[in-house]
Formats: structure tokens, sequence, C-alpha cells
């Protein structure tokens, strides 16, 4: 792991019990990533791209093999240093936004860093409105998600990620549910956020969009079968 590793994946293998016996999901990944990087993942549905994320982001744990995250060997983290640990290492942006129905755009964005205690209680509200803005989604602070358009609610969800300031963010489809024009709106915004040192892997069935990342991942029956520079 070098200096500037940010993700580093050991001969990672995740299997699950079924009723039709076992599925292996990902079989014996090796991954490094780098600070700063932005990384696509693709791959057919079931090919084991969200379960790769799930292990990097903690929400899964490998059947075997060894995951560190900024050095941390995360499959060996208890549950609860492991929430802790997330709050504070990768933010979390899924497919379907999951923002909290009864608060506010602005109160779903402070809930982070009120679970984590950071920042400063004084100065959540003021960081909650600078990461809407920068989403372009501070005059929609004070709404409800059901008032919100789904690109809009992905602006709420990517700035909620983003809310304890974390090195890494993780997107699971997060353009899955949006029209094309938003889509690519949206990934301009991890562009953004990538110019601003931040390590972004994202997973897409978006051919179109994965070319414009910086790296692609193509996984196919839980293996990476080709790891390769994006091209504009």
């Amino acid at each position: 792991m070098t200096a500037t590793t940010q993700i580093d994946l050991n001969a990672v293998t995740k299997s699950y019990q079924t009723d039709a016996g076992l599925f292996v999901a990902l079989k014996g990944i090796d991954l490094r990533v780098e600070a700063g990087e932005f990384v696509a993942i693709i791959g057919k549905s079931g090919s084991g791209k969200t379960t790769l994320i799930n292990m990097i982001t903690g929400l899964d744990r490998p059947s075997s093999g060894e995951i560190r995250v900024g050095g941390i060997a995360v499959e060996k983290l208890s549950e609860n240093r492991l929430a802790a640990w997330r709050g504070r290492t990768i933010g979390v942006v899924f497919q379907f936004f999951q923002l909290l129905p009864t608060l506010t755009a602005l109160e779903n964005v402070m809930l982070p860093m009120d679970f984590c205690g950071t920042p400063k209680p004084g100065e959540r509200r003021l960081r909650g409105l600078e990461l809407l803005a920068l989403m372009e989604i501070d005059a929609h602070a004070g709404k409800l998600p059901a008032k919100l358009s789904g690109g809009q609610q992905q602006r709420v969800a990517i700035a909620r990620a983003l809310a304890t300031d974390p090195p890494i963010l993780a997107a699971d489809e997060p353009t899955g549910n949006l029209d094309s024009k938003t889509a690519t709106s949206v990934f301009a915004l991890f562009e953004r956020l990538t110019g601003l040192g931040k390590t972004i892997l994202m997973v897409t069935h978006d051919p179109d969009l994965a070319r414009r990342a910086g790296r692609r991942l193509h996984i196919a029956d839980g293996a990476i079968v080709n790891d390769a520079n994006g091209t504009r």
C-alpha cells in the first residue's frame, strides 16, 4: 500500500448461501485506488458491482480477504466502530436517494453531522447550506423531499454524503432513476468534487458516463475483467 493508496483490497471474496446453493458474488478481488481518483464500476446486473461497493463502505463484510481504507482494516471493525468510521471516511449515495421524508433538505444534510458530532453544533446549519449551494440546490433548503424533483433529491443526497467532509464518496447507480440531462448534470457534480480532491467510486450502467471517469473497472461474474483509463 503506497502513501497515496486510499483503498486496498487483497483477495476479497464474498459468498452467500441461497436456496439454490452457494453463490459466489466476488471472486478474489485485488484492487488499489489512489487518493483523488474517479473510478466508474461497470458490469451487468448481478456481476458483483454493488457487492464490491458494499465491501469497501463496510455495509457488508467479506467472506475472506482483506479490505483497507485509509490504512484501516475495515473487515476487523466492530459494528459500532464501523458506523463511526464510515461516518468520517465514506459518504454513500444511493440510487433511490433515501432522504428522510419528514425532514427538509437542509435537515437531511445536517443529520450525519449530528450523528458524527462534527462540525460543532453552531456550525452545522451553515455547512449544510454551503453544501446545498455547492450542489446548486440551496434555494430549496427548506423543502421536504416530496416537493423536490428526482434530480434535486439526488443533489441533496450528494450534499448529505459530503456532510462530514469524508475523503471518499461511493455512489451506487446515482443516476439510475434520472433522465439523461439530469444524469449528466449529476455526473458533472462528481467531476467537480474530484477536482476538489475527493476520491469517487461510482457504480453505473451508463457506458457513456463511465467513459468520462478517470478509470473504469469492468466486473463480470464477480471478477474484475478489465481495468482501463477513461477517455473523454
